[in-house]
């Protein structure tokens, strides 16, 4: 039976430590004692927070791993790869993870090998604005190293730069902010699996957000209306960005923009599966994809099953803000055209959602008309 590490033991690695139990592997995973989901279905649970990276590795070493792996955490990936460089067990290594969890560093990277991107300037403590000086406006304020829509914040003008600087700053691990110039266009998100060093687009991903001055995600839409000739494009473009960042085995989430011209910007690459239900639940829903699966047997050094099962022609995913996103479920549940495929607990809605992580909850749909989905995503 194979070992496999799991860094991670939220909601979010859940969906991973199930298909690594249904694959028939050992499953050891790793986090801070909290009650977490992932504690009672681990095979067996160790109370280290996923930052202790030498701790962990210690135990690791012990178990006799054969790999390891999270989804949809940047600070988790941190460890999976330093762990799996050391013990010389399929991954990125650090200097992959290094520019894929910093968007300064990852900034860096792409405009030194020709990706585009929009121009940014790193912001340390105690640094003044000048620096900022011959950026265009509006901008878009951002932690270097947090993920989840945590410390964004889109400025307007030079007086709002302060305040949305301290509050990345905040949010951010090594306290430092980026800010770049606002992109315009539409936003999507492409998932991959790379296999030493092969990538595969999986899908594209259609993102809905609050707009200004947060940007946080009210839900997504798979597959995203795209033409053959732009999802060619996008593929070309995400592809040689992998390359740029070196990420070479595992999943991962592109996150870009496209203008009415057509013109593709990258706004961030992680070397780990989408989140919000991307990955784990909309790829598979709307592809036939084992994207999980995936991810477990490329950790242990085996290429990734690519045949497709049955699956929806379209599915979305909408995020509880408040009370009008439930009454447009008791909706969806009345459209005939529409199956409700899952339906999260609804968390009780007793504070202000500020990111990601604060929503109360959300709900999967699917249906044979693509257009239904984009109708009830804008809804």
């Amino acid at each position: 039976m194979k070992k496999l590490a799991i860094i991670g033991a939220s909601y979010l690695q859940a969906p991973l430590i199930q298909k690594a139990k249904d694959l028939g592997c050992e499953t050891h995973v790793f986090a801070w004692a909290a009650g977490d989901v992932g504690e009672g279905m681990a095979d067996r649970f160790y109370p280290i927070s996923i930052v202790e990276k030498e701790e962990i590795l210690r135990v690791c070493r012990q178990i006799g791993i054969d790999g390891i792996c999270t989804i949809a955490s940047d600070l988790a990936a941190v460890t999976v790869n330093y762990v799996a460089e050391q013990m010389g067990l399929p991954g990125n290594g650090m200097r992959c993870c290094e520019k894929s969890t910093n968007k300064y560093k990852m900034r860096q990277a792409f405009a030194a090998a020709g990706d585009p991107s929009p121009r940014s300037v790193l912001v340390r403590p105690g640094d003044g604005l000048d620096a900022l000086q011959g950026l265009r406006y509006p901008l878009i304020v951002k932690p270097t190293d947090r993920s989840g829509s945590r410390g964004i914040t889109e400025v307007q003008r030079p007086a709002g730069l302060p305040a949305a600087i301290a509050r990345a700053r905040e949010q951010s691990f090594e306290k430092m902010a980026v800010v770049e110039e606002f992109v315009t266009g539409q936003e999507y998100s492409v998932e991959c699996v790379s296999y030493q060093g092969r990538h595969h687009l999986l899908q594209i991903t259609l993102k809905y957000t609050t707009g200004a001055p947060m940007y946080i995600e009210t839900g997504h839409m798979e597959p995203a209306p795209l033409s053959d000739a732009m999802r060619e494009a996008v593929r070309r473009t995400v592809s040689h960005a992998l390359d740029t960042l070196e990420i070479q085995n595992g999943a991962s989430h592109s996150e870009l923009k496209i203008d009415a011209a057509g013109r593709i910007q990258l706004i961030e690459i992680g070397g780990r599966m989408g989140g919000d239900c991307i990955g784990s639940h909309l790829v598979p829903y709307t592809t036939g994809w084992d994207y999980v699966a995936m991810v477990v047997q490329i950790a242990l050094g085996q290429a990734p099953d690519l045949r497709q099962g049955p699956h929806h022609t379209a599915c979305g995913v909408r995020f509880v803000f408040g009370p009008r996103d439930l009454e447009l479920r008791e909706a969806l549940r009345a459209d005939p055209d529409v199956t409700m495929l899952e339906e999260s607990p609804i968390d009780p809605m007793d504070h202000i959602v500020i990111d990601s992580s604060t929503r109360f909850g959300y709900y999967i749909f699917a249906a044979e008309d693509p257009a239904r989905i984009c109708a009830w995503m804008e809804k």
